[in-house]
């Protein structure tokens, strides 16, 4: 399989290759700077074989994936240069929102663009193949518009374009280009192939999971649960055992993911180092907050509020069983260590984890576990790393299912039934359907679990800000408006009970973090507005 695996991903940094040889200068962020003379290309299969591949290279941008989560209130990034600090303290700009201006980048439909332009100038064997390949490039152009769409509320649909006026075009509205990746999702559907040619290609369960995020982001929830019940009915895929194995090498064939972006060490890699902590070698990059770890039940399905078990001098004890799958938490045993972000001093030693020793120490006291495996050892080199970050999988499909019907048909069996296949599998108890018998209860539970269960996948900030208070409110309003805080206490290293040996005595401040109805939206960068003067900011910027 490794091997295998090696030669698609060689086989798709030829296609990048391809894809990247200029032809044009770059203006406006609109230009095809990525394409080469179709003279030079488009003869054979091989070509557009070739420049499909090309189309993948960041097609969903895993920088996004991994770190989004540090724009909403379960994550946080130190690093202002990044732009993530920025954005998730309120205090992003036209100017400083460096990542906002990786996400407005046109790049790949840009690529997209030129291969649908030229695909009818090469004749296949079987048609059938060519209309896989279109819907495949078709699926990756509705997900960039979706995205660009969601977080900066209408984006230019561009055209191939000769000169740097012609690219001079204006913002369509949200709602028109909402409609355009509804329609451009919809045609890729039904040329896909059901099973992708190998991992981390797109067919048809790709394609569907589109269609159900883009509709749940937006609402349209009979359209929701008709693409979440067409995955199913796919039967390709199913949640996988353990929910740990997910983020693991072992775990990337796992028949729960529909699609992650693919890695291999020494080749094509993921840079993993930025995930670790001080101690690890690692810089702490990005990492989870005390706020996701408040957000989890206890192992009795009772939330922290509710339950008389719940002891805040040890709040990582008895806990959902995903908490200690995904946060590697003070008085955690890991990588042949009590893990210590408490205490200043260790056998008269500086701890190189304590938060504030340096600025690669993790700020919440707190580390991601997913992907990070058993420490910085389980990779070769965690700098160069084969680790595949996760856009859709399955447990989405069945979260988003619920949600969809709960807000269309709740309370019902189904929706019960959808969010117990997932706690099930991690061993949490069923939902109980009395104390969450009404549609409001078990939104808040469904909101809940989601956000536990796709911790530090990048969901979190799409879902604070599209989920609304019983005034209307985006929930971002009150989750990302004050201190964000970490704990301080002591580690006890005589404890055997990794739950346990932390004790927590207070809190104190990482930063102050503001939001405001206009933070809804990123800002459209300031270069791009320099390119292209048809560009309107979005309010409040």
């Amino acid at each position: 399989m490794k091997e295998n695996m090696k030669r698609t991903l060689i086989y798709l940094l030829s296609g990048i290759a391809l894809a990247s040889v200029t032809s044009c200068s770059d203006y406006l962020d609109t230009t095809p700077l990525d394409s080469l003379a179709p003279s030079l290309t488009w003869h054979t299969e091989d070509d557009a074989d070739r420049f499909l591949t090309g189309c993948y290279d960041g097609w969903a941008d895993t920088d996004e994936v991994i770190n989004l989560d540090c724009a909403s209130d379960y994550g946080y990034n130190p690093f202002f240069w990044g732009g993530w600090t920025f954005m998730g303290n309120g205090l992003m700009t036209a100017s400083n929102s460096t990542y906002s201006g990786s996400l407005y980048n046109f790049t790949m439909i840009r690529r997209c663009n030129t291969f649908l332009a030229n695909i009818d100038q090469v004749e296949f064997n079987d048609q059938a193949k060519k209309n896989d390949m279109i819907g495949q490039v078709k699926t990756i152009r509705a997900y960039e518009y979706f995205d660009k769409n969601w977080w900066f509320g209408g984006v230019p649909l561009i055209d191939i374009y000769e000169t740097a006026e012609d690219a001079q075009v204006p913002r369509k509205t949200e709602e028109e280009v909402k409609q355009f990746v509804y329609d451009e999702i919809d045609e890729a559907i039904d040329l896909l192939y059901d099973q992708p040619k190998a991992r981390g290609y797109i067919a048809k369960g790709t394609a569907l999971a589109v269609k159900m995020r883009s509709a749940l982001y937006y609402g349209d929830y009979d359209r929701v649960i008709d693409a979440a019940k067409a995955i199913m009915n796919l039967g390709i895929y199913q949640l996988e055992p353990d929910y740990s194995n997910l983020y693991l090498i072992s775990g990337q064939d796992s028949k729960e993911i529909i699609i992650a972006m693919q890695f291999i060490e020494n080749l094509y890699t993921f840079d993993c180092g930025q995930m670790y902590n001080n101690g690890d070698g690692g810089w702490s990059a990005l990492v989870p907050t005390q706020n996701l770890i408040d957000s989890y039940e206890m192992a009795d399905g009772q939330t922290i509020d509710e339950s008389a078990d719940y002891d805040p001098e040890h709040p990582f004890y008895n806990r959902d069983p995903r908490m200690d799958m995904t946060v590697i938490y003070p008085g955690k045993f890991w990588n042949g260590a009590v893990y210590n972000t408490l205490d200043k001093m260790i056998k008269d030693e500086p701890n190189a984890n304590y938060p504030t020793v340096a600025d690669n120490a993790s700020k919440t006291t707190l580390t991601w576990a997913k992907y990070l495996g058993t420490g910085p050892g389980y990779y070769s080199d965690m700098w160069k790393s084969n680790v595949c970050p996760i856009v859709f999988r399955y447990a989405e499909v069945l979260l988003s299912y619920a949600e969809a019907e709960n807000e269309l048909n709740g309370p019902s069996a189904t929706v019960y039934n959808l969010i117990n296949q997932v706690r099930e599998r991690v061993g949490m108890p069923d939902v109980d359907q009395i104390k969450y018998g009404t549609q409001a209860t078990l939104r808040e539970l469904i909101r809940r679990e989601r956000g536990v269960e796709f911790a530090g996948e990048g969901l979190r900030r799409a879902d604070i800000i599209r989920w609304k208070d019983e005034n209307g409110n985006m929930l971002a309003t009150t989750l990302m408006n004050g201190p964000l805080t970490r704990v301080t206490g002591t580690v006890d290293y005589e404890e055997t009970e990794d739950g346990l040996r932390a004790k927590i005595t207070g809190r104190e401040t990482i930063e102050s973090r503001t939001f405001n109805a206009y933070h809804r939206y990123f800002p459209i960068p300031q270069n791009a507005i320099d390119k292209n003067p048809n560009l309107k900011q979005n309010p409040g910027y």
